[in-house]
């Protein structure tokens, strides 16, 4: 087997590992950069093809057959590998159409003269036997748009390698191996090219595109070539909202983003890169001393910064870059921006100041509702109730009008008492302590309490409750519920009307119920009862329900905390049923006589039952 069949089988090889790779980069084809790659592969392997076939070629028709073959790639491959690239670095994304149309029109000049070559000869002048090569049967004189294309090609290879340096210098370290490999891809052929200039008859160019096949393969397989390209890398480095500064082994800034230098303005005076990082961090000696220092594991701490006048706060993490082993390659350091999170913060520490100094300021208030307001009222209702009497025993003019006078002053007084009781409530001052109580006695004593009122108006109380239910409640709440469902009553109980209390055992509740035959709960009030509002709308000029109504809310309030709930059934002009559940027990039976039980009345100003 002589030279010119080894030769042709090494360009078949050749070829084949062209059309592999344009196989891997069909896998990918969604990509623009893969699609390019197809076509630059596809390219050579024409070319490789073709001079397979004019080395074994023996007559000057099968050379130029051969030549014709080669050109369907040749003038293309340069400009497809500049197209890629300009495709890799994102240059001119908006006229990248017409830079296409520029790019391909000389490759497109040539392949037409080619095909034409033998009318014009512009590409090669004439063919030359060559019994003396052992290789070519031919040789060629070169035309004048030979050397224009020539020319054309290494002017593409500069241009692309101006191209690829501003983004080799500043790329992660698997960006950097991909432009490496699209480099050789370039560099290769032309560089096997140049023995032509040294006077040899073999063009060696094919076996310069089946180094690049081979470096392509490698790149694919190895380093995700078309996966990720390296503009997609550096975007997404650049559209990262934290900053990011890489170090390498030397402590040597290598790369940084955009948001980094908004972080450290410092970045953006180094004229060139990698800068050692003392120069660049020196305004800032605790995060160089933390970039020093840093150990083996990550590490995350704080960093603040001013920037025009205004304190910026940041979360910075420290984190080893590893190779394929477990060698550190270099450090990444990332400032993630928590200036908004922080001022917030602040914000909030500052309004709850404010909102406690308003509670202070509130308490304060209340304190002298309780003290300074609440004990004169309490005063004047003792002395109109004097003046009252007086006035009633001396049969005075004007004693209806102290009377209503003494009634005003005692509902102001309750109001003030339902509104303390409240507050106290909702600021969880009132202390909660159940215990097993007679609810008769209790109930006996609410009776008592209110039974002067009641006379007032000839209203007949009788209380049905059986001696032996008990209830587990809170004394002191359990009477201010009572009071306030009584004084309810009797204030909508006309003039000899009647109010009665009873209780019933279910299970292990007790329903308490307190019924009047007044003129029942007005639409509004029992609208109001119904939405459950947490404080009850204040009344209007002339209704004198506003305090039943602030009653009744702080009587639900704390049937609430007892684990019950009030209810209610009125009827206009027939009465008012007010029921609550509290958890009880029978004390020696479960079930209440209804039939045999005692019956109390209380009515008049003596209380006498």
């Amino acid at each position: 087997m002589d030279i010119r069949q080894w030769m042709s089988i090494m360009l078949f090889v050749a070829t084949a590992l062209m059309l592999f790779v344009s196989f891997l980069s069909y896998q990918k084809r969604h990509l623009p950069v893969a699609k390019t790659m197809i076509l630059i592969m596809l390219a050579a392997a024409f070319y490789a093809f073709g001079y397979a076939l004019e080395v074994l070629s023996g007559s000057l028709s099968d050379v130029k057959l051969s030549l014709q073959i080669e050109y369907v790639g040749i003038p293309f491959v340069s400009a497809l590998w500049l197209f890629q690239v300009i495709q890799f670095t994102g240059t001119a994304a908006r006229y990248r159409k017409r830079l296409a149309v520029l790019l391909f029109l000389i490759p497109t000049v040539v392949f037409s003269l080619h095909l034409t070559n033998d009318w014009h000869h512009l590409i090669y002048e004439r063919y030359l036997l060559n019994p003396v090569s052992s290789v070519s049967l031919y040789s060629t004189v070169k035309g004048p748009w030979y050397k224009v294309h020539t020319v054309y090609n290494y002017l593409i290879l500069i241009s692309g390698i101006v191209l690829f340096m501003p983004m080799y210098v500043r790329a992660l370290p698997i960006v950097r191996k991909q432009i490496f490999v699209l480099l050789l891809g370039a560099v290769a052929p032309m560089f096997f090219n140049l023995f032509l200039w040294t006077g040899t008859s073999i063009d060696f160019t094919p076996f310069g595109f089946a180094v690049s096949g081979v470096a392509y393969a490698w790149g694919i397989l190895r380093f995700n070539l078309l996966r990720l390209t390296p503009l997609a890398m550096a975007r997404v480095f650049e559209t990262i909202r934290d900053g990011v500064i890489l170090f390498d082994y030397e402590n040597q800034i290598v790369s940084y983003n955009r948001a980094a230098e908004k972080v450290i303005p410092e970045l953006g005076l180094m004229k060139r890169y990698p800068v050692d990082m003392a120069e660049v961090l020196s305004g800032s000696p605790e995060l160089l001393e933390r970039v020093r220092a840093a150990g083996d594991g990550d590490e995350r701490f704080p960093f603040e910064r001013f920037h025009v006048n205004r304190k910026l706060y940041y979360n910075c993490s420290l984190s080893f870059i590893y190779d394929t082993g477990s060698t550190p390659i270099g450090k990444i350091l990332m400032f993630s921006d928590i200036t908004e999170l922080k001022e917030s913060e602040a914000r909030l520490r500052e309004n709850a100041r404010q909102l406690s100094e308003l509670n202070a300021f509130k308490d304060k208030l209340f304190t002298i509702v309780a003290h300074d307001i609440r004990d004169p009222i309490a005063l004047l209702v003792s002395l109109t109730e004097l003046l009252g009497d007086e006035l009633t025993i001396a049969d005075f003019e004007h004693a209806e009008v102290v009377r209503e006078l003494k009634g005003q002053v005692q509902n102001t007084f309750q109001l003030v008492e339902n509104l303390l009781d409240w507050y106290r409530s909702q600021k969880g001052k009132v202390s909660f302590h159940p215990q097993g109580w007679s609810l008769q006695q209790v109930v006996r004593q609410a009776l008592v309490l209110s039974g002067t009122k009641a006379g007032m108006k000839q209203i007949r109380m009788t209380e049905k409750i059986g001696g032996h239910l008990t209830v587990r409640a809170d004394k002191e709440m359990l009477d201010l519920i009572l009071r306030n469902l009584l004084s309810n009553a009797i204030k909508f109980t006309g003039i000899g009307g009647s109010i009665e209390v009873g209780a019933v055992l279910e299970g292990t509740q007790i329903i308490v119920s307190v019924r009047d035959n007044g003129a029942g709960i007005d639409e509004q009030t029992a609208e109001m009862l119904r939405l459950e509002e947490p404080i009850l709308k204040a009344p209007a000029a002339g209704d004198d329900s506003g305090e039943t109504r602030f009653g009744l809310a702080l009587t639900r309030e704390f049937v609430r905390i007892h684990g019950g709930n009030l209810w209610f059934e009125s009827e206009p002009g027939i009465g008012t049923i007010f029921s609550f559940t509290l958890l009880g027990s029978a004390g020696e039976s479960d079930t209440i006589n209804h039939g045999g039980r005692e019956e109390e009345v209380y009515e008049g100003y003596s209380g006498r039952r």
